[in-house]
């Protein structure tokens, strides 16, 4: 049976441009801009990245803070374009990527499951529909009709992870969400990750816990610097990381 590609990165590199000198005030840093002496240091986040993840796979990525992997994401979901390479995803791509994310911190949890949910590309009748559902996965009670300014990191997140699961969407990114919460929390978002990947669901899941990735990954990419180290099986490529 022929697999379908669902995302495939080629070649991609990613430059920054960053201020390299010690600008103090919004007014140093215009006179210099004007005169043409503003100095500027070149940053590479990522370079010639190139993997591909098929449907149904769920596809891990690990590596050290700062090694490219949160502006990979971001180039897989759109949210970035890269300097140099492609970054082709087929289907809706749901990115659960910084906690809270799309959401208003004036605004009540029921306010935010609609902002939320119409941000990922849910109609207002489709979210009504799914709202007991998207409430009672959450377990926040009560707290849904508080501000979420009031909510702990925790309940932010329960609250992000039910808005973006209640659908099987095509591709789910998935950035160290499920080691955010309580223990029965954690368990219960990876039970729904099961049924998102039995169901078809393409993810992409990144996390520094390797015994999350071992259990839910088939293929994990280890990203080096902004250089692809390896990529192969789970536990292949976490045994080498964790041995470097």
């Amino acid at each position: 049976m022929e697999t379908e590609t669902m995302i495939e990165v080629r070649d991609v590199t990613m430059r920054f441009h960053m201020n390299a000198d010690k600008v103090l005030s919004l007014k140093e840093f215009v006179t210099r801009a004007l005169r043409g002496k503003l100095k500027f240091e070149e940053f590479t986040a990522l370079e010639n990245v190139s993997f591909s993840v098929q449907k149904g796979e769920t596809f891990g990525l690990i590596g050290h803070n700062g090694a490219g992997k949160s502006t990979l994401l971001k180039i897989i979901s759109g949210i970035l374009k890269p300097t140099k390479g492609s970054a082709v995803s087929r289907g809706n791509v749901v990115p659960m990527l910084e906690l809270g994310s799309g959401f208003d911190m004036d605004l009540t949890g029921r306010e935010n499951i609609f902002l939320n949910g119409a941000i990922l590309g849910y109609s207002e009748p489709f979210l009504k529909d799914r709202y007991e559902e998207i409430v009672a996965f959450s377990e926040l009670g009560a707290f849904i009709e508080t501000p979420i300014r009031n909510y702990s990191s925790g309940m932010l997140a329960r609250l992000a992870f039910s808005v973006a699961s209640v659908v099987n969407p095509e591709i789910l990114i998935v950035d160290e969400i499920l080691s955010v919460g309580d223990a029965s929390f954690q368990e219960k978002s990876r039970r729904r990750m099961t049924e998102l990947m039995s169901g078809g669901t393409t993810v992409l899941f990144v996390s520094h816990n390797l015994d999350q990735i071992r259990e839910m990954c088939g293929r994990v990419l280890w990203l080096d610097g902004g250089k692809v180290r390896m990529i192969g099986g789970a536990e292949e490529v976490c045994n080498a990381y964790a041995g470097a």
